[in-house]
């Protein structure tokens, strides 16, 4: 039975661009302020670690073909990305058990054994708070020129967890254009969701309020701020942003949505702060009375959804079906 109330955070600020071990010395210490203000889940956007790649978005020259620049920042990227475990997971792990919080982080995943071996992998990781990771989220499909920088993911981490502020679950980015990824999570019986982005901006926060609509829960859109300042100083920038390396290129734009698509908190930009608010959790059951679109609302007699959950290929035809992991 979910509680009634849930006090959540969302932290909105710029990591120390391509530097994991300062950025996660940051993180700590930002993780740290938000429990100390009653945070129980404490949600951090996409790629938060080491830092989104907005140099494919501004740098002209970063996708050209076979560019030395572009190679030597790639592989700074991926000497920066962590491994799941590794240090920063048992950091982060260690400090969900002191606060007894549960930690919701983007990362920019570096695998170095097994399958995917040599791929980076766009992930959202769900620590909590006996420190363990109780979901591991990889990027479904990098979005445009995200693939060359990502692989794809896969269905193992389409899923809810227990914990003590309700279901929690999350997607990233364009993902929450991808109809059948929102369904199976609706199914799993979220009561609070994490949508990941790079900075919130006007479509993206269409997309998370449509969400919270439609899957009658919480919605936490969690944004980054970067400027340009960060963009790596192997690639070429524009004259403006080269000349103005305080102009934001990732602008924030984090806010907190009700399950009727109303904002909780409403956007906030072009800072970094720590949002933080008390969730009526019963608001989910008074929505629900009119659209429970995998309940009253749904037709299991028309349409069947089925995810393969395996993290191996060689169990591609493993199905399972949508419900919440038990911790």
């Amino acid at each position: 039975m979910r509680p009634r109330k849930a006090t959540v955070a969302i932290v909105q600020a710029s990591p120390v661009y391509m530097n994991l071990e300062q950025s996660t010395e940051k993180a700590l210490d930002l993780v740290t302020q938000a429990a100390a203000q009653g945070a129980q889940i404490i949600v951090f956007g996409e790629t938060w670690l080491p830092g989104y790649p907005a140099w494919l978005d501004y740098c002209p020259d970063a996708a050209l073909w076979n560019h030395e620049p572009t190679k030597q920042v790639f592989a700074r990227l991926r000497e920066n990305s962590i491994l799941v475990p590794g240090r920063e997971t048992t950091l982060f792990g260690r400090l969900a058990q002191e606060l007894a919080i549960t930690l919701v982080m983007g990362v920019n995943e570096r695998v170095d054994s097994g399958p995917g071996n040599g791929t980076l992998y766009n992930s959202l990781l769900f620590i909590g708070p006996l420190g363990k990771i109780l979901n591991h989220h990889r990027k479904l499909m990098p979005t445009y020129t995200e693939r060359m920088v990502w692989g794809q993911g896969d269905g193992h981490g389409m899923t809810s967890i227990e914990s003590a502020a309700g279901r929690l679950s999350g997607l990233i980015c364009w993902e929450h254009w991808m109809p059948l990824s929102r369904h199976v999570l609706h199914e799993a019986g979220e009561d609070i969701h994490v949508a990941a982005w790079p900075s919130v901006h006007e479509m993206h926060q269409l997309a998370s309020r449509h969400y919270a609509f439609e899957g009658r829960c919480f919605v936490l859109a969690a944004g980054l701020i970067m400027t340009a300042g960060d963009l790596p100083i192997e690639l070429n920038k524009p004259g403006e942003l080269a000349n103005n390396p305080q102009q934001l290129l990732l602008r924030g734009g984090s806010a907190i949505i009700g399950p009727d698509g109303h904002y909780v908190v409403e956007p906030v930009f072009d800072r970094e702060t720590i949002l933080i608010r008390e969730l009526d959790l019963q608001m989910i059951d008074r929505e629900r009375m009119t659209l429970d679109v995998s309940g009253h609302y749904h037709r299991p007699d028309i349409f069947d959804v089925r995810v393969r959950r395996s993290r191996s290929p060689k169990k591609r035809n493993q199905t399972i079906s949508p419900v919440a992991k038990r911790v």
